[in-house]
């Protein structure tokens, strides 16, 4: 049998680090005090709860208010703005290693432009492209309407209000274009990680190209690939605030329409902050656990 590896060794704090640790909480507490005594600016954080839950007189209830609508759309958006990223992004992936260079092209073409062009434009360009000329031809919203009850509820749970689905959905495609650029490198990378001797070995055994690819080559980069492919849906959480602009109602989205309203400015935004740390951090731990877990396994 195998020895078990070893613990790890605690670091030890040592005296720069305390230095830095104390200037670190000097400057936090410096900025919570600065915070804290803005200029004539009253703090009232009792409005900020019922824009979660609000009492409904009508269903002698609570029910969720327009925050947590945001958020529930932003998850919509990254959960379905991930699957479709990685469906793009794989293929572009395998364009980026093909034998036909005007494929290569096309694929690295895309994948440059998506990564070296300011975010804010390609989102402009995309959505107003999307929900004028596309998502209408498909009359999405006719279509959910006159579905059974069972299937607009299913529909409702992934595209949230079917009176604003086809906004949803432009914004969802812009997403996943967008995204899919930088899942293509890092498929691209998986691939070319593995060692060339594995190609040779295959290839040596009599396996084509594609059966090589498909049966030796992609299970190994695959598993290569899960890590930053996590650390790209937590970003993905953060990146669809950006869709906000352009009128998709999620968290960031109504968090702007509430802080104009109550004129709340620092309590909506530092909660809505404390909501995608939340979600976000929360991610983190979930995906790192199982990549140790993956890691102990290899």
């Amino acid at each position: 049998m195998r020895p078990p590896p070893p613990a790890p060794r605690r670091a030890r704090l040592k005296p720069i680090d305390w230095i830095l640790l104390a200037i670190t909480g000097a400057a936090v507490a410096w900025f919570a005090w600065r915070v804290a005594s803005l200029g004539n600016y009253r703090w009232n954080w009792a409005p900020i709860p019922q824009f979660f839950l609000r009492w409904d007189a009508s269903s002698q209830g609570w029910v969720t208010n327009i925050l947590l609508h945001g958020l529930f759309n932003t998850v919509r958006l990254t959960i379905l703005g991930m699957v479709l990223a990685t469906l793009i992004g794989f293929a572009i992936g395998l364009l980026r290693i093909s034998r036909d260079p005007f494929l290569r092209l096309v694929a690295r073409s895309y994948v440059e432009l998506m990564r070296n062009t300011p975010p804010l434009v390609i989102i402009f360009v995309l959505y107003f492209f999307l929900s004028s000329q596309l998502v209408p031809q498909l009359q999405l919203e006719q279509r959910i309407l006159a579905a059974s009850p069972e299937v607009r509820a299913v529909l409702g749970v992934a595209f949230g209000d079917p009176r604003l689905v086809e906004n949803f959905i432009a914004g969802l495609l812009c997403l996943a274009l967008f995204e899919a650029a930088y899942i293509a490198e890092i498929v691209r990378a998986g691939i070319e990680a593995i060692p060339k001797g594995q190609w040779e070995a295959a290839a040596s055994l009599g396996l084509s190209r594609r059966r090589i690819l498909t049966k030796v080559i992609l299970p190994q980069a695959v598993a290569r690939t899960i890590p930053p492919l996590c650390n790209q849906f937590v970003s993905l959480v953060k990146d669809s605030s950006i869709v906000s602009l352009v009128s998709i109602q999620e968290l960031t989205f109504m968090a702007t329409d509430i802080a104009v309203s109550t004129t709340r400015i620092y309590e909506v935004w530092l909660t809505v902050a404390a909501v995608y740390f939340a979600v976000c951090f929360a991610l983190s731990l979930v995906f790192g656990r199982l990549e140790g877990r993956y890691a102990r396994r290899r």
